[in-house]
């Protein structure tokens, strides 16, 4: 062990910023990370071995207790479990002999869940020692038992078990017509970089990720700090549940995303960039290495690119945190460090990676940018609503015929939508992943807009046979897995969230368990420190606004005082869910 952990920090050059690439070698080899590879690498890398083991403990891909040989998760994402993955599950525990969470006697095999892994247009889902798995049924599971019995290397599985395809359905005007390697930079060149900044702004093309900053502002922000060492991130740590457009868009149309990475360099003057892909995508990873190294040999990354510009990329990849989807979590991460957001300001366009001025965007927004580039900003604006200029790809999955990805111009309705993909008897629409906006049937004419329904790129479609609580459940479960544990707003609330819902889906809750559920809703959102903790209550909030009877109706059958109002105390609840002294409400439940 010594050796290999040698050598991993030399390839690393001994570097802290790679911990999580150090970490990730480790764990695959070593199905767990062991302590005396924490105490070497403290020596080596020059830090404590408690920053080490703060790394390992944040991040669910690291263990500090041995798996199996073959560390099997599946994902548990809402959609698997609409296509039967409780079933699924039981299977494959009596399959392979081990209980959820657990190894088996010899060592062999581990079993545990894992949030979304993206793959859900073709769940359910899972993972084999960290490469994706797709379509899993029994058949499949029973084939994979016996490959696993007879310890059969992963390279000998059919490679059936791994494809993961695109499903683009509906193609608009991105997907619709790409751009020729390196005519976005050439354009750039010949226009003025100052111009093409111009284009940018005029095109109105704003943050694909979900927050919708306006993209030009954002690179000319970072442009004008006075430092010169500046940064280029590609965040493709897509980990909302519904969410795998930039997945896509990394298989088939890379060229153009790292093109838009290239530009960006150019205008704002930095000489590095960085992918940082969710851990979720391995499979990616060696052809997306290809795809840089065909650019560095066509002139179009490294030194010298078209006589102008010196600028390379580095792809990095998490290791299971949904919060590094925040972009300061994840320039935490790309540091080597856990992934717990930053206070803001500053902003990661003045002080981001390494302390120097960084570029965060969306994989979306990187390849539009490009187009734009190529195309001019009319070509863009032309198309959308007045707020809202351009297309939005989406991610469209649950309950349809053809889940898959979808492009439309902002201002396309949600009925529209849902006819193009074969959605029919819908119940609602999450829009927007579960920190979005949950939609009725009484909805459907309402846009795709940042100033209506503004989402990063997941839809989930459920019909009339699904249980509105069921979703609320499984999301709050979700938020309370995934909290970083920084603040206590979050921290608590999110558990406190899942207890007070599990009680009233239960059958256990009371009228007064409603009103303390809404309550503590508000409490978590206004009080937390990030994006995270402030849309965790989103799932409740946004079904109990539309289905207030479901809730009542779990309640248990209990006798009110004469005159008792069940609709005047939920009214109550929201009056004080604003009072001034919320956030020592909240406290003093944590003190408890």
């Amino acid at each position: 062990m010594q050796q290999f952990i040698q050598n991993l920090a030399e390839k690393n050059q001994h570097q802290v910023t790679h911990l999580l690439e150090i970490l990730r070698e480790i764990q695959a080899r070593y199905h767990h990370i062991p302590a005396d590879a924490i105490e070497q690498l403290a020596l080596l890398l020059k830090i404590p071995r408690t920053q080490i083991i703060s790394v390992v403990e944040f991040y669910s891909f690291f263990t500090d207790s041995p798996r199996g040989q073959y560390e099997l998760l599946i994902s548990d994402s809402i959609t698997d479990h609409m296509l039967g993955k409780k079933n699924l599950m039981e299977y494959i525990v009596s399959k392979l002999k081990v209980g959820v969470g657990g190894v088996r006697s010899d060592g062999l095999v581990s079993l545990d869940n894992t949030s979304c892994s993206g793959m859900c247009d073709q769940g359910p889902a899972g993972l084999v020692n960290g490469h994706a798995l797709t379509h899993l049924d029994r058949s499949r599971i029973d084939t994979i038992a016996e490959l696993i019995n007879q310890q059969i290397p992963l390279a000998d599985w059919p490679a059936e078990f791994f494809q993961v395809d695109d499903n683009i359905h509906k193609p608009g005007l991105l997907l619709s017509q790409g751009i020729v390697h390196g005519q976005a930079l050439k354009k750039a060149m010949a226009r003025g970089l100052k111009a093409t900044l111009q284009e940018i702004d005029q095109s109105g093309l704003r943050g694909r990720g979900g927050a919708g900053f306006k993209t030009a502002m954002k690179w000319q922000f970072c442009s004008e700090e006075a430092e010169n060492e500046r940064y280029v991130v590609c965040n493709a740590d897509e980990g909302e549940p519904g969410t795998f457009k930039d997945r896509v868009l990394l298989n088939s149309y890379a060229h153009q995303v790292f093109e838009g990475m290239t530009l960006c360099a150019a205008i704002i003057g930095a000489k590095q960039g960085f992918l940082y892909l969710r851990g979720e995508y391995l499979h990616l990873v060696d052809k997306l290495q290809s795809v840089l190294d065909e650019r560095r040999q066509f002139g179009l990354l490294g030194n010298n690119i078209l006589d102008r510009l010196d600028f390379d990329i580095e792809i990095r990849l998490g290791a299971g945190a949904y919060i590094c989807g925040e972009e300061s979590a994840l320039i935490e991460s790309l540091e080597g460090k856990a992934g717990i957001p930053r206070n803001r300001p500053p902003y990661p366009v003045s002080q981001g990676y390494l302390g120097k001025p960084t570029v965060v965007n969306n994989v979306e927004t990187f390849y539009a940018a490009a187009a734009i580039a190529v195309n001019g900003g009319d070509w863009f604006a032309s198309v959308g609503t007045a707020k809202s200029k351009g297309s939005k790809i989406l991610s469209i999955c649950g309950d349809c015929a053809r889940p898959g990805i979808y492009e439309y111009p902002f201002g396309t309705t949600m009925q529209k939508i849902l006819t193009d993909c074969g959605a029919e008897d819908v119940l609602g629409l999450q829009i927007g992943g579960p920190s979005g906006t949950f939609i009725s049937n009484q909805e459907f004419d309402r846009k795709l807009a940042f100033e209506d329904l503004a989402t990063g790129g997941s839809f989930i479609v459920f019909n009339n046979s699904r249980n509105i609580l069921d979703i609320a459940h499984n999301f709050t479960h979700f938020f309370a897995h995934e909290s970083c544990g920084f603040c206590t707003p979050c921290r608590v609330g999110t558990s406190l969230l899942r207890q007070q819902l599990d009680k009233i889906v239960d059958g256990h809750g009371s009228a007064g368990d409603v009103v303390a559920l809404e309550e503590l809703c508000q409490l978590v959102k206004t009080h937390s420190h990030c994006g995270l903790g402030q849309t965790a209550a989103n799932p409740v909030l946004t079904t109990l606004e539309r289905y207030p009877e479901l809730y009542q109706s779990q309640l248990k059958l209990i006798s009110y005082e004469p005159g008792f109002d069940l609709d005047a105390a939920l009214e109550t609840a929201r009056r004080m869910a604003n009072r001034d002294d919320a956030g020592a409400h909240l406290a003093q439940t944590d003190a408890e």
